[in-house]
């Protein structure tokens, strides 16, 4: 059964600013993140009939994204460009003062992890998904997911002050 455009549409509303934040928090550059969230759509366009709704849509559409921003960052392109560490994009800086935001300092720690403690911690503060979704979504097991996730938290509570970031000695 192919989509038509107003059912199409409307799957795009739902679910383009979560995929567009997603993958700009991959790949830390929001032209990128535009382009590749497009090439999401365009894919489950071409290939609806391949869902086979084992999964919600969010999580299919999720899949690919992630899929699709780690393809980017093992490609030639991504390595030959400078990606800066801060949310430039979504903030734009005015004067010295707003680059002391907490959320910028602890943004700039979270986007500096290696991609695979980056996106557990993505997945699950950022985005809200338990540990069980974000497993089937990376496709591994729930408890390399915990290991991840206990071994980010300890990378950023290195670097963070753990007066400000309380909130990552929990748990």
């Amino acid at each position: 059964m192919q989509l038509d455009d107003e059912r199409f549409q409307s799957i795009i509303n739902e679910h383009n600013d979560y995929l567009l934040q997603l993958t700009y928090l991959y790949v830390k550059d929001w032209n990128t993140a535009e382009d590749i969230v497009q090439e999401v759509f365009i894919n489950y366009w071409m290939k609806e009939e391949q869902f086979q709704a084992q999964s919600s849509l969010r999580t299919y559409l999720t899949r690919i994204a992630i899929n699709r921003c780690k393809d980017y960052l093992k490609s030639w392109r991504y390595r030959t460009q400078t990606l800066t560490n801060v949310f430039t994009g979504m903030i734009r800086p005015k004067n010295q003062l707003i680059l002391q935001d907490e959320q910028l300092i602890l943004a700039d720690a979270v986007l500096a992890l290696p991609i695979k403690f980056r996106e557990v911690i993505i997945l699950y503060y950022f985005k809200e998904l338990t540990i069980r979704e974000i497993a089937v979504i990376i496709n591994t097991s729930e408890s390399t997911i915990k290991y991840r996730l206990r071994s980010a938290k300890e990378r950023l509570k290195a670097k963070l002050s753990t007066q400000q970031w309380e909130v990552l000695t929990s748990e």
